[in-house]
């Protein structure tokens, strides 16, 4: 009965896998407003009725990618972080934002399905939220990393936050515990332009503007490490 039930648990990992590859190919083509599950056992050679006994709804199909595609990008942040020094605070920083930007590039409509326009109809479940915090946990840690070091120096003259937003970045202070405020809200702005110059680029927003990608990123995520008074080492 093991050996068999084991057989049958691998027989449905493979055709999980099968589907959400399909799936995923189905996404660049229909967009994730577009995805069918009829269309995806059509491709399979599977009944309908079938494929709703590894996907009960489109909306668990999409959770599915979902999930998979935050754990992609957050593996991806988490090895180019990890490749640096612990103490070269900005080499982490610089790796961690290509990593993400390099994913981007490589696999654009999953990137979209993360971070492009919502799905019409989907409301993601808790189950996304694990998954989803893998990459910022990255950034979080090196901005805490940095401050506890005592290697964090914010440029002169960068405004204050306001008091009225002490209530509002207690999520902030979950992803960097110790930190203050003020670094804090830069860290925000610079996670925020980081996303921003990804989005551009992968929805083409940067099409007969810049030639070069990599190096106008590099020099924009500098100047976001500027920002939060990451310096060299």
């Amino acid at each position: 009965m093991t050996a068999s039930r084991t057989a049958r648990e691998r027989v449905r990992a493979e055709l999980t896998r099968e589907i959400t590859d399909i799936a995923r190919r189905q996404l660049a083509t229909e967009g994730a407003g577009g995805l069918s599950l009829r269309a995806v056992a059509r491709e399979m050679g599977m009944v309908s009725s079938a494929i709703y006994r590894y996907f009960p709804s489109r909306d668990d199909l999409l959770t599915a990618l979902i999930i998979d595609g935050y754990n992609a990008l957050g593996e991806a942040v988490e090895q180019g972080e990890a490749a640096c020094p612990r103490e070269d605070h900005l080499g982490r920083w610089l790796a961690a934002c290509h990593a993400l930007r390099d994913w981007a590039v490589a696999h654009p409509h999953e990137y979209a399905l993360l971070y492009g326009s919502p799905v019409p109809g989907y409301q993601a479940p808790q189950d996304t939220v694990v998954a989803r915090e893998r990459d910022v946990l990255v950034l979080g840690r090196l901005i805490a990393d940095a401050w506890e070091a005592g290697a964090v120096r914010l440029p002169e003259r960068l405004p204050a936050p306001p008091p009225e937003l002490a209530s509002e970045a207690w999520a902030f202070r979950e992803l960097m515990p110790g930190v203050p405020d003020d670094v804090v809200w830069a860290a925000a702005a610079a996670w925020t332009s980081l996303y921003g110059w990804i989005n551009f680029e992968v929805f083409g927003q940067f099409n007969n503007v810049l030639n070069d990608r990599r190096a106008p990123f590099d020099h924009a995520m500098r100047l976001t490490a500027a920002t939060v008074g990451l310096t060299p080492s």
